[in-house]
């Protein structure tokens, strides 16, 4: 099974598109989809504040994928 393993981010710091273990480059929508769908290994869906889903990694200590390489 894929895992998520870099992140790319915009000029904000948030999270816009992820790389896969199999070198596939798919946005943030694509990422929550597919971790629902159970074909992406390591990370969770969790609803912020405000009841909209993000995705969060299964480490506690790097919930939202910090210590992650960027893809470019």
């Amino acid at each position: 099974m894929e895992y998520i393993s870099k992140v790319q981010r915009n000029d904000e710091g948030e999270i816009i598109s992820f790389q896969t273990s199999s070198g596939r480059i798919i946005s943030y929508r694509k990422a929550l989809l597919e971790t629902k769908d159970g074909l992406l290994n390591g990370a969770n869906i969790d609803s912020n504040q405000n009841g909209i889903a993000t995705l969060v990694n299964d480490d506690e200590n790097d919930r939202y994928f910090s210590y992650y390489p960027s893809i470019f």
